[in-house]
């Protein structure tokens, strides 16, 4: 950086600091050397700023310390028409470049931890999701804090090892809110990526899931519902396996709401893990709606305390007959945005499994988008 007459540039120089008395000192923390040891004259051109028309005459390198590592170096000069740099003007420049070195390394220490923040983000968000294998995956997430962007819970779908293995979707719910609850998420995801080869056997990667969070130091808890989806033809063939999480919903194209028979125990709090998988075969334009209970518990409505509950979800989804997952997953989330208003809420989570229409009628134009038929 540059400061010349109340004005700041910014440039890089490719320069070696040992042209510069005491400026490679200055970039290891050593003390500064005292002005009148430098010879102005024996400058570097590329340190002497551009278009100064009269000669340096005296000049001040100091450190800037750090939090541990040099920060940089602050080098000042001045012109031979004024007079050279005092003592006390040394002293203030060491004061000066002591707060400037602070806050030069509190910034790199923030985006350090920024990027690092970024990073692991990136790993515990939910994914984005699309059609897999034939199957339409759509899937939507609201943290309970609008400043957190992840939290208890989480969502995956990790396609089979072949076109001929069902693909398996995951939707928990990790007890508590905020970063801890996502460590153990990041941890019930990695646990499960790693078993999906097994991933057809609901009941044993329940189980292995069981034992790695009870030896473990974490004293919380989670909800899963697991589904093993698989294109057979026109239909989709589900396997839906809940351990402690609210029942899966399928909208038929009628306007029916089924609620899949499926339950089990939560993971993580008990030595043994009990459940009972269902199967289901959705029909061309048919969903499977897996969520979480912050959508059914959340408090809102015209009181302002009234839960949105199962009845109204299931109204909801009935409303949704023959939409694509996205359009089911964005209706969904915005009743309960509204039902909520700015009221407090726990994370939000819900994944639409679809089988596609068979049948596209294109337009009569030729241009424009048709309409989906079973």
């Amino acid at each position: 950086w540059l400061f010349r007459s109340g004005e700041a540039s910014q440039g890089l120089v490719a320069a070696d600091p040992a042209t510069v008395p005491g400026l490679a000192e200055a970039l290891k923390g050593f003390p500064p050397v005292p002005s009148q040891w430098i010879d102005p004259t024996s400058l570097p051109d590329w340190l002497v700023p551009d278009g100064l028309r009269t000669p340096v005459g005296s000049v001040v390198v100091t450190p800037l310390p750090g939090h541990g590592v040099p920060a940089g170096a602050l080098i000042l000069l001045r012109t031979e028409t004024r007079r050279e740099f005092s003592e006390t003007e040394e002293t203030f420049a060491r004061l000066f470049a002591a707060r400037a070195g602070a806050a030069l390394s509190a910034a790199r220490l923030y985006a350090e931890q920024h990027s690092i923040t970024r990073t692991l983000m990136r790993d515990l968000l939910p994914p984005r999701l699309h059609r897999v294998r034939g199957v339409e995956f759509a899937g939507g997430y609201r943290p309970s804090n609008a400043h957190e962007r992840v939290g208890g819970d989480f969502y995956d779908v990790h396609p089979g090892p072949t076109a001929a293995d069902p693909s398996l979707v995951v939707l928990g719910d990790v007890c508590g809110k905020g970063l801890e609850a996502a460590v153990l998420t990041g941890k019930i995801r990695n646990t499960l990526q790693a078993l999906v080869p097994m991933a057809d056997d609901h009941e044993r990667v329940l189980q292995l899931l069981n034992g790695a969070l009870l030896n473990s130091d974490n004293t919380r808890f989670a909800t899963l519902v697991l589904a093993s989806v698989l294109r057979s033809g026109n239909q989709v063939r589900l396997r839906l396996t809940s351990a402690g999480h609210p029942a899966p919903l399928i909208v038929r194209n009628d306007g029916r709401v089924e609620e899949v028979p499926t339950h089990g125990s939560l993971v993580g709090a008990l030595d043994q893990v009990t459940a009972r998988t269902v199967e289901a075969v959705l029909l061309p334009g048919e969903t499977c709606l897996l969520y979480t209970d912050g959508i059914t518990e959340a408090r809102g409505g015209p009181l302002g305390g009234e839960l949105f509950g199962d009845e109204r979800l299931k109204r909801a989804l009935a409303e949704c007959v023959g939409m694509p997952g996205e359009a089911v997953v964005e209706h969904i989330r915005m009743l309960a945005a509204q039902w909520l208003g700015d009221g407090g809420h726990d994370d939000l989570a819900v994944v639409a499994i679809t089988a596609p229409p068979t049948t596209h009628l294109t337009a009569v134009d030729g241009h424009t988008r048709g309409r989906y038929t079973a």
